[in-house]
């Protein structure tokens, strides 16, 4: 089963996206957007820059998990991963996204 993108809103009325695995995992959430067209613009750059791994950020949070950013071409962060046990777990999600993102189908759940 192919991975998909799920476009929401949150409590606090902004658009947001997360991306799930083929198994239903969430691999990937955006930030908040105040326009639908921004969050759908984010997904489109999500499936743009997925395969290249110079845009993944790779980082250890305060507690010792290990987690990651995916970045746009200007740098910006358009998505953000769980945390992760061990640096391995967080590789996974990487390739995770890696595969899934490209070819995700969207449904908006708005």
């Amino acid at each position: 089963m192919a991975g998909k993108f799920e476009l929401y809103t949150d409590n606090a009325g902004e658009y947001r996206f997360r991306l799930k695995a083929g198994n239903g995992e969430n691999i990937l959430a955006s930030e908040g957007y105040k326009q639908k067209s921004s969050a759908e613009n984010g997904i489109e750059s999500v499936k743009n820059n997925a395969s290249e791994d110079a845009r993944y950020e790779r980082k250890e949070t305060a507690a010792g998990k290990h987690m990651f950013n995916l970045k746009a071409t200007n740098g910006q962060v358009i998505g953000t991963s769980q945390s992760y046990a061990s640096a391995s777990g967080r590789d996974g999600g990487i390739e995770s996204v890696k595969s899934n993102a490209p070819d995700a189908r969207v449904e908006d759940l708005t």
